[in-house]
């Protein structure tokens, strides 16, 4: 099962976006050059067949947008998160009112616990769950047990140990078709034995983070062996400018919630 997508929420960066969080230390964004990615981006997801909600930037909230850690959208009901970093609490409360003009089920979590949505990675009826330095692990059991709810099954991956994975999906995307991306630097624990693993070479793990939307993929661009391998495997790559958004620790599935 593939899942398609008709519609998603974004928001644009702000004239505050080089002052939000920065833990690689990627040197300060552009914010003129961010903009022409964001929109670059938007016009992708719009070929894609999406009907866009973009959100005006917020000034408060540097990072807000990065809009994916701020909820989970599933088939069967809206979640929104709680952060992990105490400055971008506030982001949640106007994603879920974005969210709940679409959604008739809109669930929360409960303080204090906390999950980024970039650490929560749905494959099929499966939702791996990272438990990160932003996403508790009370955090994450108390998504799996929503989760489970639902009707899911969920796996939790803890990767706090990690130095060079944020959130899980820093490393990990799924593909569908059973197919998951994967980078070097998941804990040889975790139990991925159900999937098929594309691996990106040294050098290009940023490509790890894609985004499977409907018939295609976008990818970062500059990862020519990576592009080339998805196409190898009959995808349709899509590159896209990340510099700026990179700078800022984000990724391409940060940028947008897809449902």
């Amino acid at each position: 099962m593939t899942i398609r997508f008709s519609r998603a929420i974004l928001r644009r960066p702000g004239p505050t976006f080089a002052e939000g969080l920065n833990v690689v230390g990627g040197g300060g964004p552009d914010l003129a050059r961010a903009l022409v990615q964001h929109q670059a981006y938007e016009r992708a997801l719009e070929a894609c067949g999406l009907v866009l909600t973009v959100l005006a930037a917020d000034d408060h909230y540097p990072d807000g947008t990065f809009v994916e850690d701020t909820a989970v959208l599933t088939q069967r009901a809206a979640i929104v998160t709680r952060p992990g970093a105490p400055s971008r609490l506030g982001e949640a409360e106007s994603i879920e009112r974005a969210v709940d003009g679409f959604y008739p089920t809109v669930l929360r979590l409960n303080a204090p616990s906390t999950v980024d949505g970039g650490d929560v990675c749905q494959c099929d009826d499966l939702f791996l769950i990272g438990v990160s330095q932003r996403t508790s692990e009370a955090g994450a059991n108390e998504l799996a047990g929503i989760l489970k709810d639902l009707g899911y099954r969920a796996m939790l991956i803890d990767i706090r140990a990690s130095r060079t994975l944020l959130h899980l999906k820093t490393g990990l995307s799924y593909l569908g078709e059973g197919r998951l991306v994967v980078a070097g630097d998941l804990p040889p624990e975790a139990n991925l034995s159900e999937f098929e693993r594309v691996a990106v070479d040294k050098g290009e793990g940023y490509a790890a983070n894609c985004v499977r939307v409907n018939d295609r993929v976008l990818v970062a661009a500059g990862f020519p062996r990576f592009a080339e391998r998805l196409s190898s495997l009959g995808y349709d790559p899509l590159p896209l400018e990340m510099s700026e958004f990179r700078k800022m620790d984000g990724g391409l599935s940060c940028l947008s919630l897809r449902f």
